[in-house]
């Protein structure tokens, strides 16, 4: 089969290479569509170690070839790439995303930029017609945002009564996801931040209420919530100064998450807010099998919207200058999506 293989960092071969045999705990799925992300590029560049060689791509969509009891042969699936033992402490707890013999698919074992890839049944989910092929990849993005969510008690039974207000500090891929999925999870406000005008039009065409520019969204934020400041704010863009943003406009009491992944060892923050503020920090990773099916049906019913996030369709031949691009943040881009 046809596959991008990143023999070390910043070494990307188009190669044919023996299709991956499953086992009979396995399926075999024909790739129609991966997504790319900061992950990949971090493992391109050496940032973040991978098992070289490694087929990179960890969002994945495509066809089943094989029965696997979720469908006929052909029918559509979308991959869980986070795999996981099944009998430590953690996956038996359900914390199955911080299993410590576990791996991800696309960074320990072969991924998606190939003709074919192999998952344990347990982590293949069938797809709803109505859901484009193009932009199933970026359902596994919103699994993570979900779980996040989740962790934070966003929209759970009993979370704030009387209506809250959320701040979505980025308005990336994830951070848009993050808006969107905070209104359908019954946010009365949702504020969008970020310095990118076409960013920030993004969101409001999805249903955003307000945004701000980065520059002075503390005071935006404290403007639009009467002086009380955000109930949630969500820090997706692992910037360590938008912590400190995020401290500045949390109410007393309030929940922070932080979604952007912070590889940071130090940093000036407000430790007297944190201390006066009390609010709860939350810090999520990943998702668990638990965040797929409904990150499915959220598409699905239309309550969550993909087709506007995806801005580029590259065949997967074009995987290096698809990274080039997320080197870069432009306005114009956002999702990029591979196409076999």
């Amino acid at each position: 089969m046809k596959a991008v293989v990143l023999r070390s960092a910043f070494d990307l071969a188009s190669c044919d290479v023996a299709a991956p045999q499953p086992t009979p705990e396995q399926l075999l799925v024909r790739v129609s569509h991966s997504g790319i992300c900061g992950t990949d590029l971090k493992i391109f560049t050496g940032a973040m170690p991978a098992a070289y060689p490694i087929i990179m791509g960890h969002e994945i969509t495509g066809e089943v070839v094989s029965d696997v009891g979720v469908g006929t042969p052909g029918g559509r699936v979308l991959v869980d790439p986070v795999l996981f033992c099944g009998s430590c402490g953690h996956c038996q707890a359900g914390r199955t995303h911080l299993c410590a013999n576990g791996a991800v698919i696309g960074r320990e074992v072969n991924g998606g930029f190939a003709d074919y890839v192999i998952a344990p049944r347990s982590h293949v989910y069938p797809l709803p017609a109505t859901i484009e092929s193009h932009t199933v990849p970026l359902i596994q993005v919103l699994t993570t945002v979900l779980h996040a969510q989740r962790r934070a008690g966003i929209g759970a039974p009993g979370f704030l009564h009387g209506g809250f207000s959320v701040a979505v500090i980025g308005l990336g891929v994830s951070g848009q996801l993050h808006a969107q999925l905070a209104k359908a999870r019954g946010a009365d406000t949702v504020i969008g931040i970020s310095r990118s005008g076409w960013k920030r039009s993004i969101a409001e065409r999805l249903g955003v209420d307000r945004t701000c520019s980065s520059d002075g969204a503390v005071a935006s934020v404290m403007a639009a919530t009467e002086g009380r400041g955000a109930d949630v704010v969500i820090e997706s863009t692992g910037v360590v100064a938008s912590i400190a943003d995020a401290i500045a406009m949390v109410r007393p009491g309030g929940t922070i998450v932080l979604f952007g992944i912070h590889t940071a060892s130090e940093g000036a923050l407000p430790f007297y807010q944190l201390y006066y503020k009390e609010p709860t920090i939350i810090s999520a990773r990943a998702a668990t099998p638990d965040d797929f099916p409904e990150s499915i049906d959220l598409v699905a019913t239309g309550r969550v919207t993909l087709s506007p996030l995806v801005t580029h369709v590259l065949p997967i031949s074009d995987l290096r200058q698809a990274l080039g691009m997320l080197e870069q943040d432009a306005d114009g881009r956002m999702k990029i999506i591979l196409e076999n």
